[in-house]
């Protein structure tokens, strides 16, 4: 009976160990398992990256071979530049080095043309000068001719003398001057013991009456003068009104014109005088009506609107009279890609007669232009201009 204790004991405890032993190697084999799992889905995943990578390794031969047909052209295009950059270099050196030239030679005409003008404002000067001694001496001699007629009609009132007849004759008396004085002066006691008269009262007569005669026949040239200075004041306001009033108009025409090219043929607009019967001080006002909008005033668009409105008035100012040259500084900033290739289309219309020159950060403007000047600053502190004529490339 022990020994068969002794046996299920020993029995049992083999089974215990071999369940422990089976426990253990049935845990090895789930971790083996999930470790297997997990290396089949690593595999699969791998396998997809691997055909992605096949697949970016045949895009990127492609994009290599493009890129090297691109390389070849573009080198080519770029020898072809560079010889064309040079030649446009001598030929700005040339063109600097005659410019100089033309500058200095300006120069020292402006130095001579401004000694002769020194010279010409000191004549000028001196010429005022005489023209004031030569008025002085005129007064002078006016007042020594009053005088002289004074004492003519003195003579012949008071002594029935005529100075005319008695200055060729000669001295009859051998009387001393100071004598003569003494014995007119007795006289002139004698005459003023008399009583008062007034022998000089037909004289001041004469010379006021030839005094009023002067000062009438200047206010009859003054009065002359005046009518004759309105009358030119009213010829001057009228062709100015009349050359205003016809600018004015082709102004407007151009006006509308500009800014239906700018929106659409359905959009208004128009300028309109505030006073038309005073055109010397009216003011002109702006009414632009897009499609779809109906703004009391110009303030009411948005930026972009107002920008082509203004843009509109200038061009249909430059159209009067264009120049040769025009400067445009970031008009097209505040404008949408529709409405800078209407601005650029109507620059391409107008450059038949006129030299554009645009600073643009935009790229559409810069593609419709047919050269571009960049500034870069390759060394701190130094600008340096790299132009790009497309004229050429095409």
């Amino acid at each position: 009976m022990r020994l068969v204790e002794q046996d299920y004991q020993q029995a049992e405890q083999d089974y215990n160990f071999t369940q422990a032993q089976y426990n253990d190697v049935n845990l090895q084999v789930t971790r083996q398992q999930s470790k297997l799992g997990a290396l089949k889905q690593e595999l699969v995943f791998k396998e997809n990256q691997l055909a992605e990578i096949i697949s970016q390794i045949q895009v990127n031969r492609k994009q290599l071979t493009e890129a090297e047909v691109s390389i070849t052209d573009n080198t080519e295009i770029l020898a072809t530049s560079e010889a064309a950059l040079l030649a446009i270099l001598k030929q700005k050196e040339a063109d600097e080095k005659t410019l100089s030239e033309v500058d200095q030679a300006f120069y020292n005409l402006r130095n001579a043309m401004q000694e002769k003008e020194n010279s010409l404002r000191q004549k000028q000067k001196r010429k005022e000068q005489m023209d004031k001694v030569l008025n002085d001496l005129k007064d002078k001699l006016n007042e020594l001719k009053l005088q002289l007629a004074g004492m003519k009609e003195r003579l012949q009132v008071e002594f029935r003398v005529s100075i005319d007849d008695i200055l060729d004759e000669p001295r009859t008396t051998t009387i001393e001057l100071e004598l003569l004085q003494q014995n007119a002066d007795k006289l002139k006691k004698r005459i003023e013991n008399i009583g008062e008269v007034n022998p000089t009262a037909i004289e001041a007569f004469q010379e006021m009456k030839k005094r009023y005669e002067f000062i009438l026949e200047q206010k009859n040239d003054l009065v002359t003068a005046k009518d004759s200075l309105l009358q030119t004041i009213q010829e001057v306001e009228a062709t100015a009104n009349q050359q205003f009033l016809e600018t004015f108009n082709r102004v407007r025409e151009n006006f509308q014109m500009v800014f239906k090219a700018l929106f659409t043929e359905e959009d208004t607009a128009d300028l309109v005088l505030d006073n038309p019967a005073n055109l010397a001080e009216t003011g002109i006002d702006i009414i632009a009506k897009p499609k779809g909008k109906r703004p009391s005033s110009i303030t009411q668009l948005s930026g972009g609107e107002k920008t082509l409105t203004a843009t509109a008035l200038l061009f249909s100012i430059y159209l009067i009279k264009p120049a040769p040259f025009c400067i445009l500084d970031e008009v097209d900033a505040p404008l949408d890609d529709a409405n800078v290739g209407k601005f650029t289309q109507m620059i391409k219309k107008f450059s038949e007669n006129s030299q554009f020159i645009i600073v643009t950060h935009n790229k559409q403007t810069m593609s419709a232009v047919d050269v571009v000047y960049g500034v870069t600053m390759q060394e701190p502190g130094v600008s340096k201009l790299v132009p790009v004529d497309f004229r050429s490339l095409n």
